[in-house]
């Protein structure tokens, strides 16, 4: 239960970050790979709907870019609804003020493995299904929550950003230092950052690869496993707080800034 705790508690350790930034990542490849096979979207990143939205603008493809709008804004309503709870948790001193939304995602997430094949065939003003819209926002939620529990390290909804930094540490692992260690211009990987980028990465296609085995065979229902997970990563400090009521301002917890 206290490792459970460690992960979504609002004191933040290296550790810890790691630990959920690896689960989320495979969270996040599952869902984004899986789900394109049903959905024939990958939802889980916003690039590729940006340059939709622009393209169909163009070539006059309505459908498309009422599309690609319902999808940019349901990501973005996911994240402002993460910071939204994150930051009135802050302000209450709760434990729990990663697992809320944490715990919305896995509700989410309930529903999508649940009801995917009934949302599916509803459809919106933005002439994809509700499903689409449903992964958009999670995935908001989601990357929302990891990106201010890192301080903006750890990203999991789309690895760009992921591999653009391990490249940079790469870079630095093969160049050719012609200066000796104590010369304040030498170069030097972080090996952290190398060992962190590369988990994320690895987590996402192994999340990926699962995902589409899982949605191939079984469908929507495939969900429900990491939908548990997420639910049972949740709900230590919810219970803490419901426990042992809010966290003093002096307590050494509370050393938060930038939320």
């Amino acid at each position: 239960m206290r490792r459970l705790l460690l992960l979504t508690t609002r004191q933040r350790t290296g550790a810890s970050n790691r630990a959920l930034g690896y689960l989320m990542a495979f969270n996040a490849g599952a869902i984004n790979a899986g789900g394109f096979l049903v959905l024939h979207l990958y939802t889980s990143h916003m690039t590729g709907f940006l340059s939709m939205l622009a393209d169909n603008l163009v070539l006059g493809n309505t459908a498309l870019v009422l599309a690609a709008l319902g999808a940019l804004l349901s990501f973005l309503c996911g994240a402002t609804v993460s910071a939204l709870l994150v930051n009135r948790a802050h302000q209450l001193h709760l434990r729990s003020i990663y697992a809320l939304p944490l715990l919305l995602e896995s509700g989410l997430m309930l529903v999508f493995g649940l009801l995917g094949a009934v949302t599916l065939v509803w459809h919106t003003p933005f002439t994809v299904p509700l499903t689409v819209l449903l992964v958009a926002f999670t995935m908001g939620v989601q990357n929302a929550t990891l990106t201010k529990m890192s301080s903006a390290t750890i990203r999991t909804t789309h690895m760009t950003g992921v591999l653009t930094d391990l490249g940079i540490e790469l870079g630095k692992m093969l160049f050719w230092n012609r200066v000796g260690r104590q010369d304040p211009h030498y170069v030097q990987a972080n090996w952290a950052r190398v060992r962190l980028f590369a988990g994320l990465l690895c987590m996402f296609v192994g999340g990926g690869i699962a995902g589409a085995l899982g949605f191939k065979h079984l469908g929507f229902i495939c969900v429900l496993p990491l939908a548990l997970l997420l639910l049972a990563v949740s709900l230590p400090p919810l219970w803490a707080d419901w426990r042992y009521g809010r966290l003093s301002p002096a307590d050494p917890d509370l050393n938060e800034t930038g939320h």
